[in-house]
């Protein structure tokens, strides 16, 4: 209900009636407030009281009661207040009607008193005549002074119209190029509409929707066959004569609508030449305002003479209406209206400043020539918008970016920061987006507050409603409007008094959100006191300052969180639920999402980023009121509706075979299963995740869950981020829930971001998880089921095919008793339970007998397993090994069995390196971590020389483990430790580092590489798609392994074996080697045999039978038999050698192809372009927009004209051009054959740009659809020169980080004359000039020929940053001055030797030097750098902390020791926290630092020269041969043991000579005896010369 100002606030919205107060002879009728917060009159809340309860007409909300009944409930005091305002507003204006008819009957009477006794005095000549001529010589002078003001003026505006027309003819043409970018921006839009264009096409779209079902269900119908075809009993689990039907049903083409494609949409695009002039006059206009000042003085040579004739002017000013007013006295002079426009006016704003965003009054009144774009608005200025209408304001909207389209608003987050909370249901938000906005009207504000018109005097008056301005905190004005004026002398609300008698005034900030009340209180109690007390909280807004700051909307928008009530209805709002409210959303931004609007109030959700590091999902405010009980969701509940459920599980028949997966295994006695009889399950994964992927849905608000209740029925995702069936059943506490699969069993604990609601259809099929038990064992004590037994029986059974018989009926609440049999599709093959007993870890009920534990099937059919087999004994083993040792084992000690060890894949590096545990050990790496933690987490950070190989503990992610230092640590404190106990390296400072005791010393992770298998290809190294794949499989997985050769060397050969997805256990190097990423190791021939003679005549047959055993291993895929294949057999155990069959050598078939055709090059000019490749030449490969419409086309045709792989023949390939490749997706694609390289071939593919080393089984001697030019062209930069001639990796690693699979527009400047050849382009990203960022990083540099040429750069797009407009003038507060760059000092001419001194390495032919006899003993103002250093740092907290933080800005950084070192800024290294790196210029180090540790420095300190030069040492370069030694992470081209050995090399005295200065400086550095330094590095083979 609302108060303020509205005629219906004072009556009841029930009755019609008006609310009446309580009088002497009259009986009130007064408005109370229901619990729902809705206000009924006492007459309509007594005639609905029912039984002590009340429910409210509008929300059917029961409100209880108290005890006074109706007369008890709350009245509401703002209607109350609203009636004894107006009340007290009438009797005021009879007393005012009164007081003024009295005035009328008194007449003033006034005493007129004309004395002239100086006419009768006498008149002295003489004065009169001396008069005369002091007033004719003063004349002279002023006729003077008017004849050179004349001469000023005209030469003045001779030269104002020559500026002004040149200025106006500039913004003319500026703003027909704005017009002409606005209609290539309307174009774009429309185009950008035409994607949308489909969805006008309903009778078609439903056309090939029915299609694609009919195609759909046929394909599900032959799958369906196929697998009745393969396996004929599936017959009885499906449908069959339904099966067959759909496959044989007829298609018609007369039973679909084939007319429907050729209709047209109906839309048009039309010219309208007869709105064209009006539509131009609209958005092209020339305004003419008041003018501006153009100079502060007038030309030079017409400066007023002396001081006389200036007394003169001030003497003529006071009295000339003609004259030029001042700055200062502008607004003063200008009268009327224009008085008003123009008080408060800003400098003069810009030529180009778009005000139909921002512009104020003063702005409208210039005389420049604005080119504006006009929007339609209803009006010019409309009164400011309240509640959801203000978020939605056209003003507000143009603050924004205009070419965003407009959307759902309930689907666009915004930024926001809560500024005032009354509670969850009433608080007020401002738009971050408007910050600036905000800071031009805070500006404006404090300017019209300066000024003394906006000053309240004796006869204003102060009225409830209207806007002022007050004063806030640190002396800011803000606008507020006047909600209750008390005056001096009444108890009662008045609605209107003088400001001389107020006594309190409460204000509604309207930027803010606030209610604030005011004491006016002055000490001396006089009219002047007065006024300056409210002077001094107060100021007075006229009407022109209204009207200018009616285009600033309120900035505060008041906003509900949607459906949420009180956690207690009858209390209302808790102080709890507010201050819970403002600890979650604080002052900082969060997201805000709106859902709605009700009345005045936005209904939105707010979104605040995730209080731990743990989770990456934002928190709903809503949803985090609501689990801490603060609030409740409001939704209808409707009396005695229950919470649907899933149907049961359809149990088997009792004594019946039937075939089942286990799907989860607790124990023995707790483990469930999913029958398989029913085909629709099979679909039943697919259709969730189509429902509920996240991508799919379009309002995931609707299915999100709130408040989940014991019991309730969901979909929730599991930790593969598929989604499944599930019931809620527990609450963990905070954000959690537990819930159970129902289709499989195991149960879960997720957040409640993973829940989400079920749809109707997902309820028709049953729970798959029946729960069982196994009926006829029981656990050895009796009790409890030991850990060994539960996991043999997870071994035996999980997520593998078995027959289960039910032996009886159960209820519904307890486990199925079941027996289990291994089984497949053969058949049934042993009883479970019986091998459990059998091993002892089981044993069997007391009446069962012996003779019914065979299942009922033929006893002839066996099953050997002997790998099970081996794997049940070793259980055993590994059971007891899992029990803790006695004493510590701080290393890892191998069992004397190295034959099918459980591991756990801990760590992948490659095939040929990857470490594991031991699952032995589990217990003792948790041990190791504790003891470490007690032995080294209380120890004193000490000053250590971490050096390779040592031990130390190291504190990562929280947890203190055992490392290994990989490498010494420099001066930059970030160390490489290896985790002994994992393998993995990381990088952390020292300070994360301790000593470790030599007791704990030792590793419980052991370094493996697989044996029997080498790198395909031919290669000596794993490919990254090998590692990445093995990696991607074995982290952490649970693993088989057999330690083929036990050494003290490492890594140790072992054989790995991993179950799949049916319990199966595949070798991970057949794996390898199936996938095409490995080939098997070749044997020697007489590695079995060795004879002398005799057996050398029977060697060719031996070689002969072990080639053709190669090429069928080679032809064999393990990894996809369910059986492991018999070890092969040795030829000395084979009595007879069979004959081997007749070997066919095929000859090589010669093909020849050609080129595809080249691409289609683009036309000079600005266009569009994503980017696909960088070559390692630094060529730029783009497609078009167009192109990338046609490669969509071409992949589709592609696919589906290559259904199966042509037959693999050997070809010459020495005349393929164009060819087919097989990419890693196993997709086609086109491509260009380069070079061919062993059993590889280098290939370009045409549409991408990219070139991969492919083997020769992959690509195809064959052209893909050969019509199609190539898609993607080659491009290279305009005018520009990389360093060194060619692009180095760093600056082509750059380039892909910036362009690769993004958008950027292109500029072509030049076509080349092959169709095949680099086209020569300019590239910007968002407005910036690539070639310029390249530069920038010192990549290369600008061609000058080119420059002189042109004369100017290529002019980039127009920036859509440009339509903002926006303009910084004046809103920067004072900035420190800014210092110039550091001075280096001048090194000796070349060939001069000069002695230096190395101060940083970064390379081994990277380093900063220091030249000693240059800048040794440099003196500014009679002190040192040193000495200068000390004095600063001894007053160090007198410097301010640094705020500028542009690129290479010279700064003080503190270092390690305290001390605080001239430095300069390079970057930011990260935002949360703001980490900024930094270059310590004396010594030529990198150190990455906070900015509280950051000081302004003083300019004294840029007059010392730099003390660290970067120099690169000529003469040498990294080895071009790869060596197997630790390499220098940031420079891989160099081992760190070549950077030790240089650091030594250049401890001596070392003497330099400069070679070079352009492009960078380069030196050859000589020890003492005047040999070069880098000789000995490169006899060691860690350099080599250039």
């Amino acid at each position: 209900m609302d108060s303020g100002g509205n005629p219906s606030a004072a009556i009841c919205r029930s009755c019609g009636e008006a609310f009446i107060l309580p009088e002497d002879d009259v009986e009130g009728n007064l408005p109370r407030v229901l619990l729902c917060g809705h206000i009924f009159c006492t007459s309509c809340l007594l005639s609905i009281q029912y039984d002590s309860a009340i429910k409210c007409p509008e929300c059917e909300v029961e409100s209880a009661l108290p005890e006074g009944g109706v007369y008890g409930l709350q009245e509401d005091s703002r209607i109350i207040g609203l009636i004894y305002t107006a009340k007290m507003n009438r009797m005021k204006s009879l007393r005012c009607d009164r007081s003024k008819n009295r005035r009328r009957n008194k007449s003033p009477s006034t005493d007129i008193t004309a004395k002239n006794e100086d006419m009768e005095q006498p008149v002295d000549i003489e004065k009169i005549e001396r008069a005369v001529d002091e007033a004719l010589v003063h004349a002279a002078k002023n006729l003077t002074l008017l004849e050179h003001i004349h001469e000023t003026l005209t030469t003045g505006l001779a030269e104002q119209v020559k500026r002004e027309q040149a200025r106006l003819e500039l913004e003319i043409k500026q703003a027909v190029e704005k017009a002409a970018y606005a209609i290539q921006k309307w174009k774009d839009v429309q185009l950008s509409q035409l994607t949308k264009l489909e969805a006008r096409f309903s009778s078609s779209q439903a056309e090939v929707s029915s299609i694609q079902e009919r195609i759909k269900a046929l394909e599900i119908a032959m799958q369906m066959a196929r697998e009745v075809r393969r396996v004929p009993f599936l017959e009885q689990y499906c449908t069959l004569d339904k099966v067959l039907e759909t496959l044989q049903a007829p298609v018609d083409n007369q039973s679909f609508d084939m007319k429907c494609i050729t209709m047209g949409s109906g839309m048009s695009c039309v010219y309208q030449s007869e709105g064209l002039n009006q539509s131009l006059s609209l958005s092209l206009k020339m305004e003419v305002g008041v003018p501006k000042q153009l100079s502060e003085s007038p030309p030079k040579g017409h400066q007023l003479g002396n001081s006389n004739i200036k007394s003169s002017w001030e003497d003529v000013e006071g009295s000339n209406s003609n004259e030029l007013p001042t700055p200062q006295k502008q607004g003063r002079e200008i009268p009327g209206a224009n008085r008003s426009s123009l008080q408060g006016s800003s400098p003069s704003p810009r030529p180009r400043r778009n005000l139909s965003r921002h512009s104020s009054a003063s702005d409208l009144g210039t005389q420049d020539v604005i080119i504006e774009e006009l929007f339609d608005e209803g009006q010019k200025h409309p009164p400011p918008p309240t509640g959801p209408e203000l978020a939605n304001d056209k003003s507000r909207i143009h603050t924004k970016r205009k070419n965003i389209l407009s959307a759902d608003k309930r689907n666009v987050p915004q930024w926001v920061v809560v500024t005032h909370i009354v509670n969850p249901s009433h608080f007020y938000i401002r738009y971050v987006a408007e910050k600036r906005a905000s800071e031009m009207l805070s500006k404006k504000i404090n300017s019209f507050c300066s000024r003394d018109s906006c000053r309240f005097t004796s006869s204003d008056t102060m009225e409830t409603g209207s806007m002022i301005f007050v004063t806030w905190k640190d002396g800011l004005w803000c606008r507020a409007r006047v909600v209750q004026v008390l005056q001096k002398g009444y108890v009662e609300a008045v609605q209107t008094c003088l400001v001389t008698q107020l006594a309190n005034l409460r204000v509604f900030l309207l930027d803010y959100g606030f209610t604030k009340s005011l004491t006016i209180e002055s000490e001396e109690g006089t009219t002047e006191s007065l006024l300056k007390a409210v002077n001094n909280h107060l100021r007075k807004v006229g009407e022109a300052v209204k009207v200018e700051l009616g285009r600033f909307v309120p900035q505060a928008i008041r906003c509900s969180l949607k459906d949420l009530v009180p956690y207690d209805l009858t209390k209302g709002w808790s102080k709890e639920a507010q201050v819970e409210f403002h600890n979650v959303v604080g002052s900082a931004a969060v997201e805000m999402r709106p859902l709605g609007h009700d009345r005045d109030l936005l209904l939105v959700d707010l979104r605040k980023a995730p209080m731990d590091q743990s989770s990456d999902v934002p928190i709903s405010v809503r949803e985090y009121l609501v689990f801490i009980e603060v609030a409740r969701f409001y939704s209808p509940v409707t009396l005695g509706t229950k919470t649907l459920l899933f149907y049961p599980p359809v149990y088997p028949k009792i004594n019946t075979e039937v075939n089942a997966v286990v799907s989860h295994i607790n124990n023995p006695a707790d483990f469930y299963i999913q029958l398989v009889d029913n085909m629709e399950y099979l679909l039943l994964s697919a259709k969730l995740q189509d429902c509920y992927n996240e991508s799919t849905v379009a309002a995931e608000d609707d299915l999100c869950i709130y408040c989940p209740v014991i019991g309730q029925a969901c979909v929730a995702r599991y930790d593969d981020k598929y989604w499944y069936r599930a019931q809620i059943i527990g609450h963990p506490g905070g954000r959690k829930v537990e819930v159970r699969y129902v289709d499989f069993g195991n149960k879960n604990i997720l957040s409640v971001s993973d829940l989400r609601k079920i749809k109707d259809e997902f309820f028709a099929l049953p729970s798959k998880a029946i729960h069982c038990c196994l009926s006829d064992v029981i656990p050895l004590d009796g009790e409890t089921w030991s850990d060994a037994c539960t996991n043999r029986f997870i071994s035996l059974a999980h997520q593998k095919l078995v027959t289960i018989v039910a032996k009886g009926p159960v209820h519904k609440t307890e486990p199925l008793p079941v027996r289990l049999f291994e089984s497949s599709l053969i058949g049934p093959l042993s009883n479970i339970a019986e091998l459990l007993v059998r091993e002892e870890l089981a044993c069997f009920k007391e009446e069962l007998k012996s003779n019914d534990d065979s299942p009922p099937c033929d006893d002839s059919a066996t099953w050997d397993p002997p790998l099970e087999h081996d794997s049940g004994k070793d259980e055993k083993t590994s059971g007891e090994q899992t029990e803790e040792p006695l004493e510590f084992q701080p290393q890892l000690k191998l069992p004397a069995q190295l034959k099918d060890l459980k591991v756990r894949v801990s760590h992948v590096n490659s095939p040929s390196s990857f470490y594991v545990h031991l699952t032995q050990y589990d217990s003792q790496i948790k041990r190791v971590c504790e003891l470490v933690k007690q032995e080294c987490a209380t120890m004193e950070l000490a000053d250590v020389m971490w050096k390779a190989d040592m031990y130390c503990a190291a504190h990562i992610n929280g947890v203190w483990e055992r490392g290994r230092i990989c490498s010494d640590v420099t001066s930059s404190n970030i160390a490489e430790v290896m985790r002994c106990d994992h393998g993995n390296t990381v990088k952390l400072h020292i300070n994360n580092l301790r000593p470790l005791p030599p007791s704990l010393k030792g590793t419980l992770a052991l370094e493996c590489t697989l044996t029997d298998i080498r790198p395909a290809g031919g290669r000596s190294t794993w490919t990254a798609t090998a590692c990445d794949l093995f990696s991607f499989y074995l982290t952490g997985a649970s693993a088989v392994m057999t330690i083929k050769e036990l050494t003290d060397e490492r890594p140790v050969p072992v054989t790995l074996l991993c179950s799949n997805k049916i319990g199966q256990l595949i070798s991970i190097a057949d794996f390898l080697a199936s996938e095409g990423l490995a080939l098997r190791e070749r044997k020697p021939r007489d590695a079995v045999v060795q004879k002398p003679k005799e057996a050398d005549a029977q060697s060719p047959v031996s070689g002969t039978q072990t080639d053709v055993s190669d090429c069928q291993k080679k032809d064999s895929h393990p990894a996809s038999s369910p059986i492991s294949p018999p070890p092969p057999i040795s030829v000395v155990s084979t009595p007879t050698i069979p004959k081997p069959a007749p070997r066919t050598i095929m000859s090589a078939e010669k093909v020849k192809t050609k080129l595809y055709n080249p691409p289609e090059l683009p036309f000079l000019g600005h266009i569009k372009i994503s980017v696909s490749a960088i070559g390692e030449d630094g060529l730029i490969y783009a497609r078009t927009q167009n192109a990338d419409y046609q490669l969509e086309q071409l992949k589709k045709r592609i696919q589906q004209s290559m259904k199966t792989l042509p037959k693999q023949k050997p070809y010459t390939w020495k005349s393929v051009l164009g060819c087919a490749v097989i990419g890693p997706d196993m997709l086609w694609y086109r491509g260009q054959l380069l070079e061919v390289l062993g059993g590889h071939v280098k290939v370009q593919y045409v549409d991408y740009g990219l070139v991969e080393n492919i083997p020769v089984v992959h690509v195809y001697p064959m052209l893909l659809c050969d019509d199609v030019p190539q898609l993607c062209m080659p491009c290279q930069l305009h005018g520009i020169i990389p360093v060194g001639g060619k692009w180095q990796r760093d600056a082509v690693a750059l380039l892909r980080e910036m362009l690769v699979n993004r958008c950027v527009d292109m500029q072509v400047t030049e076509l080349p004359t092959d169709p095949r050849g680099p086209i020569t382009v300019d590239l910007f990203l968002d407005g910036l000039s690539l070639s310029r960022i390249l530069c920038h990083h010192e990549h290369a540099s600008m061609d000058r020929t080119v420059l002189e040429q042109k004369g100017h750069s290529a002019m980039p797009p127009a920036l859509r940053l440009d339509e903002w407009d926006l303009d910084t003038e004046g809103l920067r507060g004072p900035e420190e001055p800014m210092l110039g760059p550091y001075i280096f000092p001048n090194l000796p001419q070349e060939g001069e030797h000069f002695k230096v001194r190395v101060k940083h390495l970064w390379t081994p032919n990277e380093l900063f030097l220091w030249p000693l006899e240059v800048i040794a003993d440099v003196k500014v103002d009679g002190e040192t750098l040193d000495e200068a250093l000390t004095r600063i740092n001894a007053n160090i907290s007198s410097l301010p902390q640094l705020t500028s933080f542009s690129q290479d800005y010279p700064c003080l950084a503190e270092y390690s020791d305290g001390k605080y070192y001239r430095a300069q800024l390079m970057k930011f290294s990260s935002v949360e926290p703001v980490m900024i790196m930094v270059k310590h210029v004396d010594f030529g180090s990198d150190d990455t630092l906070p900015t509280s540790k950051l000081r302004h420095m003083p300019a004294e300190l840029l007059r010392f020269p730099a003390r660290a030069l970067k120099v690169k040492v000529a003469g040498f370069k990294a080895p071009s041969a790869k060596r197997n030694e630790d390499m220098l992470p940031y420079s891989p081209g160099w081992s760190v043991k070549a950077a030790m050995h240089m650091i030594d090399l250049l401890h001596s005295s070392i003497t330099a000579t400069v070679v070079a200065r352009e492009p960078e400086l380069k030196v050859l550095l000589f020890n003492e005896d005047g040999e070069l330094v880098h000789l000995p590095l490169v006899s060691s083979g860690l350099a080599e010369l250039e």
